[in-house]
């Protein structure tokens, strides 16, 4: 008998809950990640995330075979391929860590059904977030929609608990079920091999994870509230990838930030601010595809200018900031999260684009895009989601650049033409005052709508 570990976005070895718990029933154990794109509901990974994937399991992989163990890779639905693997290593249980998006629940769900049905025990465990989603709840039993009260409630509850220790072992089963070569995936972007800024500028895996928090906390952490927002500042951690794929876990970066003495109130705010968008998808699944604020379902957009949306997505939009921004972002795979801000708020509403375009094109290209905050960040900006900015604050995106890039250093580097005038500018699509003024009176449809529905 073994006991089969069934690896999702968690992919780690240290406070791992569904691994110590296989460890604790001292049978042999097996490690599985399925790459399921097949089950219905599942979101497709983005060309970027699939890079990340593809080095994190790998390091993933390696790191087993330290502690005595292999990865097994298999590819297809879920719900056919882990009963099969239980079935082939004669498993007496199946474990993971929760996932908390409406199709991965039902798959998880239905996997349970199964195993159970066939004799084989199935349990899931908290390893993701800090608190359970349905956990936090309001005074009268809801979820919250607004992050201060949300975080208040949540650093009310008892502390997260301390993180799990690193196994020393895995034991190996007498032998391996068949595994597929990472290799056949296709994970890698070849033709072209468009991804060498991303491997410039990141390393995926858990030892990376674990130097970067470190190195965050005793080099930036201290600049954190002071310097965040500024785009070429380098004082944010730059953890969220390592997140996203849990290669660190959140109650670690909790924990070693508390441990550290210095001012981390303002860094864990925005762990919190994870948390709260994971809180908002569980209660809101079609959190990408859908207003969380139906009354946005009113709003006039236009028909889509695809030539705007290129331009956008390209860098070529002739506004500094949003060009560099979309720049860096092609380039290695994140953006600066003022800048996430600036560049959300000119295509929604500056080029009035419907914010569900510009969640398609982060999902693709973000290394740390994730089914809750992507579309939740998005939503914030738009005005259409959860303790969303009012629809009137407008980013500035020339007012942002003298603010918080001031010397152009953000600029210079990644759109140095703006800086330089070496080369031919491009024309600014819209003019940034008369697309605001566009934006409020399409806005305006939306008010006017609502007060008819509160009329009658």
């Amino acid at each position: 008998m073994t006991t089969l570990v069934w690896f999702r976005d968690d992919l780690r070895l240290a406070d791992h809950p569904a691994l110590r718990a296989a460890l604790d029933r001292g049978e042999p154990v097996v490690c599985l990640y399925v790459l399921d794109e097949e089950s219905p509901g599942i979101r497709t990974l983005g060309g970027a995330a699939k890079w990340w994937l593809h080095h994190s399991l790998a390091s993933l992989g390696e790191r087993l075979r330290e502690h005595g163990s292999e990865l097994i890779l298999r590819r297809g639905p879920a719900g056919v391929v882990v009963p099969e693997v239980a079935d082939a290593v004669d498993a007496s249980a199946v474990v993971w860590n929760r996932r908390y998006g409406g199709p991965e629940r039902r798959v998880d769900a239905a996997v349970k059904v199964t195993l159970r049905g066939a004799g084989v025990e199935a349990h899931s465990y908290a390893g993701s977030l800090l608190f359970e989603p349905w956990t936090v709840t309001t005074g009268q039993g809801g979820h919250y929609k607004v992050f201060t009260p949300f975080w208040k409630a949540c650093l009310a509850e008892p502390p997260p608990r301390a993180p799990l220790p690193e196994p020393r072992e895995v034991p190996a089963p007498a032998s391996y079920p068949d595994t597929d070569d990472l290799a056949d995936w296709g994970l890698l972007p070849t033709a072209p091999d468009w991804a060498s800024g991303l491997r410039e500028t990141w390393e995926p895996g858990e030892p990376a994870a674990r130097r970067r928090l470190s190195e965050f906390l005793a080099d930036d952490v201290d600049a954190y509230d002071r310097a965040r927002d500024e785009p070429a500042g380098g004082s944010t951690s730059l953890l969220s990838p390592h997140l996203r794929w849990g290669e660190i876990s959140p109650h670690t970066v909790w924990r070693e930030a508390i441990g550290s003495g210095r001012n981390v109130g303002g860094f864990l705010s925005e762990i919190g601010w994870r948390e709260f968008a994971w809180h908002t998808l569980f209660h809101f699944p079609a959190l990408a595809e859908d207003n969380l604020n139906a009354r946005f379902d009113a709003f006039p957009w236009p028909e889509l200018n695809e030539e705007h949306l290129r331009f956008w997505q390209q860098g070529r939009t002739g506004v500094p900031l949003v060009d560099a921004g979309m720049r860096e972002l092609w380039e290695s795979g994140t953006m600066h999260n003022r800048v996430r801000m600036v560049v959300a708020s000119y295509l929604v509403k500056n080029l009035m684009i419907d914010w569900r375009h510009g969640e398609r094109w982060f999902w693709d290209t973000l290394v740390d895009a994730d089914e809750a905050s992507n579309p939740f960040n998005w939503q914030w900006v738009a005005g259409s989601g959860a303790d969303a900015a009012p629809y009137f604050r407008i980013f500035n995106p020339e007012t942002q650049a003298k603010k918080f890039d001031p010397q152009h250093q953000y600029i210079g580097r990644w759109a140095p033409e703006y800086v330089t005038g070496g080369e031919l500018l491009p024309e600014p699509l819209v003019d940034l005052r008369a697309s605001r003024q566009a934006a409020l009176d399409a806005y305006d449809v939306v008010k006017a709508a609502a007060d008819e529905a509160n009329r009658k």
